[in-house]
């Protein structure tokens, strides 16, 4: 009976068959699916992968133009790619940064590292307040093991030994313990290193504050782009930009009152090479700047990659181009349009388009769309072409219509696209009055007496890039906390080290320590070295004496 009641419900006697009960499985249940599942996104092998899948998202970013850097460009690569451009839309190609796929690796990869971190930072401050582990029974089986032997003469004792080694490794940066002191053989026990996991955290929370700080720029920032032709000042207000993309949380409240005037742009072309000739070489804005109303103008420089800042808000040179004077007049002899109009580049020699809207026109509203060439020149076949970026030749090639521009019917329209679906040509290489061909000074009378349009001037323009990011010195400040933490996490070593004496009958104090590595450290046996000599110097021991005992095994390898 004895013997019975201690078997196990799935035991069976030898001899007997075997039970067809089925093994009982514990259940995982929903909490452990949850539990488990947790742990598998807060892992660090996830966070790594998360990490690496956010790079890998953001390279379509560079690989199709996006709308709130340039909708022109998304909206030609949609006119001129209908097929493949209205499925890459449907994928949020065009609008990385925002798509829903993108903001869902980012918040993953910020949750993962979170779970990932809190507990490793709360199981290392439990480890550095912790004792360093016992010492071990057999000292000569770790990597790096040595002994020592103090003379009877040297007056030191078991204890004393261990007190002094304690001190010895407390100046070289070893927490220290000492243990086992009412014994026959007392020890002490040390750990040093612990800047190591220190510094991995470090990383891994300036990355938190990384994406926390990107977080704050894109709900709390803004973007816009403006065109400033040389005179015009621009005020910092949200009817002066072409075009604004704020944040999720942005507040009008929060734009600084600042306004910029260009005075002068110049633009350097290489004049000396025989490959690069024409290229530009530098661009130069001089600006005008006030911070508020008020305020005294200031003279700043504007350059590529040589951003004005306002506070957290940037002014960023990212396009420049002519921008001719025109004066058009309408068919009752009324100065209808008068100004500079912007030109859109189109090849490095600035050969550019021009789209002038004349609304105010009267009886009929007028419109113009052709082509300005800075040093315009001849072909073969009598069609104008620039050769020249600099302005050697200015020349405005245009075609005129007449009729309704559309723009009273409330519709937005492209300010450099002229749509001439209810409109009559009255210019045009095809037709009779043939095109308009002016230079600086010229004027030309439009046919069936609807005005003129004179060429008085030209000018340059910028395009700006305006960009105001909250959180950008703390991307700053985390970027240099996450390498400094990388860096320590690299080159500093966690290593312990324990210091076991004894008393020979003949007096004489034996001394042994060990050395262990937690990790990879090929500098462990230098650090070995270089105990030994503090050893000996604390001792005065003659340098034979601490040197390794070959009598016993030094190492155990």
């Amino acid at each position: 009976m004895a013997e019975s009641s201690t078997m196990t419900a799935h035991q069976t006697k030898p001899g007997q068959p075997k039970s067809s009960t089925p093994v009982a499985e514990p259940a995982l249940g929903v909490k452990g699916m949850l539990r488990w599942a947790w742990r598998q996104a807060t892992s660090m092998r996830t966070a790594l992968f998360l990490l690496l899948l956010l790079a890998v998202a953001a390279v379509p970013g560079s690989l199709f133009p996006q709308r709130p850097v340039n909708a022109a460009a998304v909206t030609r690569y949609l006119k001129d790619n209908p097929d493949t451009g209205r499925f890459l839309d449907s994928l949020q190609l065009f609008d990385v940064y925002a798509s829903a796929w993108f903001s869902a690796i980012y918040l993953l990869l910020f949750i993962s590292l979170i779970g990932c971190v809190v507990p490793r930072a709360r199981a290392h401050y439990k480890a550095m307040r912790s004792r360093p582990p016992r010492t071990p029974r057999r000292l000569s089986r770790l990597p790096e093991y040595e002994t020592m032997v103090l003379p009877s003469a040297a007056g030191v004792s078991a204890l004393q030994a261990v007190t002094d080694a304690a001190a010895v490794l407390k100046k070289r940066g070893y927490r220290v313990d000492v243990r086992d002191t009412d014994e026959a053989m007392p020890s002490v026990g040390a750990e040093r290193g612990f800047l190591k996991e220190a510094g991995n955290l470090v990383f891994h929370v300036s990355l938190i504050g990384v994406l926390v700080c990107v977080g704050i720029g894109g709900l709390f920032g803004y973007r816009g782009q403006k065109i400033l032709i040389e005179g015009e000042t621009f005020v910092n207000t949200l009817v002066g930009y072409d075009a604004f993309t704020p944040g999720t949380n942005f507040d009008p409240a929060t734009l600084d009152p600042f306004a910029v005037t260009l005075d002068q742009f110049d633009v350097r072309f290489d004049r000396e090479s025989t490959r690069q000739f024409g290229q530009p070489i530098d661009f130069t804005a001089a600006l005008t700047t006030k911070e508020e109303p008020g305020a005294a103008g200031r003279q700043q420089i504007l350059k590529v990659n040589e951003p004005v800042y306002f506070g957290e808000t940037g002014i960023f040179l990212v396009g420049n181009g002519y921008a001719p004077i025109v004066t058009v007049k309408d068919g009752n002899g009324q100065t209808a349009f008068s100004g500079p109009v912007v030109s859109v580049p189109s090849d490095g020699v600035f050969t550019s388009s021009m789209t002038i809207k004349v609304p105010d026109a009267g009886p009929d509203q007028l419109g113009f769309v052709g082509f300005f060439l800075p040093s315009a020149i001849k072909n073969d076949q009598g069609v104008s072409y620039s050769f020249d970026p600099d302005p050697l030749n200015p020349q405005l090639n245009l075609n005129s219509y007449y009729g309704d521009l559309g723009l009273d019917s409330g519709q937005p329209q492209n300010v450099y696209v002229l749509d001439v679906k209810n409109l009559t040509q009255l210019n045009g290489r095809d037709l009779p009055a043939g095109g308009i061909t002016l230079g600086p000074g010229a004027t030309y009378t439009l046919p069936e007496g609807k005005g003129s349009i004179s060429f008085d001037g030209l000018k340059r323009y910028i395009g700006v890039d305006i960009r105001a990011t909250p959180g950008q010195g703390g991307v700053l400040v985390f970027s240099l906390l996450a390498v400094a933490g990388l860096v320590a996490s690299l080159y500093i070593s966690r290593r312990r080290v324990w210091v076991r004496t004894g008393t020979h009958p003949d007096g004489r104090t034996m001394v042994e320590y060990g050395l262990l590595a937690r990790g990879e450290d090929h500098r462990l046996a230098g650090e070995t070295e270089a105990l030994r000599e503090l050893f000996t110097k604390q001792w005065q021991l003659p340098a034979t004496a601490g040197a390794p005992n070959t009598a016993q095994p030094a190492k155990d390898r």
